[in-house]
């Protein structure tokens, strides 16, 4: 009897004391995340890489999360991903449950002050992201271009398919016309980088430039390399990739035509998109103890065997980079000196 009179006693004290715990003691006992649904909006077309590491973080971070929360990916494209980089940050509740994956130069936009950009990339809280990435251009093999001074030299500008003003085929563009004099005609609106690669077989458009694993990664390429089909004219990594081994790198060809210090400074912040990778990110105002639940479900499901395994079946690279250090990458590039931020903006300016 005594100790049916002490557990009684014990169940009365809790009674009266877990009404004054603490909501961060009470979220402890019952996990925010437990019965929810987590969005992760992609800014570019299904079928491409960012929708693909999108739906593998949806099928492999949520048991990483405390609650395991059902994650779904949804596409929101336009403006090559302004459209949702603005939904997220204006129309998303700061509540941890939506997260945005968007294109991974949409810093540009901000940075030379586009209109239609109503986000602050510094107000975000960045997850991570799976991979560096860099760029490579490449052109229908039947087009007049065998090499970047066949360009540089042309009568008639080669056209090339563009997504948005911060697409990497637009600034690549950009970049080598205001340092080596070769100029492009960039036909933008084109939903991603799917669409663009179907103008390209179409004949609409004769070039395109767009991440490397994307490129030696998936389909169409894989069988456009098999015919023939394209060429490969220049790639944005610090060396040459052992896929494009004959290509020659931006900086071989800096070096190749003399492009001066403070031009080279201005290349590496429109450039700077690679070390973003495919960046995620989450809506202002989130609660610090679920950023960091985010980021360490994320860099987990980047340790998880099965989740590597699916990557590496996909030959998506996997080269992690944790959210403080997107944020301080972004940080270095706003506070960049002004008369180099006057230059880019120059640079991009319509």
């Amino acid at each position: 009897m005594k100790k049916r009179g002490l557990g009684l006693t014990v169940i009365f004290c809790l009674s009266i004391i877990l009404p004054g715990l603490s909501p961060e003691v009470m979220a402890q006992a019952e996990p925010f995340y437990r019965g929810k649904t987590i969005r992760i909006i992609v800014g570019s077309t299904a079928g491409g890489f960012y929708d693909r590491w999108a739906r593998l973080f949806a099928r492999y971070m949520g048991k990483y999360i405390p609650g395991q929360p059902e994650i779904i990916a949804q596409n929101m494209t336009g403006a090559g991903s302004v459209i949702a980089a603005n939904h997220v940050f204006n129309v998303a509740k700061p509540d941890g449950l939506t997260i945005v994956m968007p294109a991974y130069s949409l810093y540009v936009d901000q940075l030379v002050g586009r209109k239609e950009v109503q986000f602050d990339l510094r107000k975000f809280h960045w997850i991570g992201s799976p991979a560096v990435e860099s760029a490579i251009m490449y052109m229908r093999a039947d087009a007049p271009y065998r090499s970047l001074a066949d360009i540089i030299k042309a009568k008639e500008t080669p056209k090339c398919g563009g997504a948005g003003t911060a697409s990497i085929d637009y600034i690549l563009a950009k970049v080598l016309e205001e340092t080596v004099g070769a100029k492009f005609n960039t036909v933008l609106g084109y939903a991603g980088g799917t669409d663009i690669d179907i103008a390209v077989e179409k004949g609409e458009v004769v070039c395109r430039a767009h991440t490397t694993s994307a490129h030696f990664g998936r389909e169409p390429f894989d069988t456009w390399h098999k015919k023939g089909f394209d060429r490969h004219i220049i790639q944005t990594s610090r060396k040459r990739d052992a896929r494009a081994a004959d290509v020659p790198t931006i900086h071989e060809i800096f070096d190749q035509y003399k492009v001066p210090a403070n031009s080279r400074r201005v290349a590496q912040i429109l450039l700077a998109a690679g070390d973003f990778g495919r960046p995620m990110m989450v809506t202002p105002g989130t609660p610090a103890e679920r950023v960091k639940i985010l980021r360490d479900a994320y860099l987990k499901t980047l340790n998880d065997s099965e989740a590597l395994a699916e990557a590496k079946k996909s030959r998506m690279d996997v080269e992690p980079t944790s959210g403080e250090e997107l944020e301080s990458l972004v940080k270095e590039i706003f506070e960049s000196p002004p008369e180099v931020l006057e230059r880019v903006k120059k640079v991009l300016a319509n």
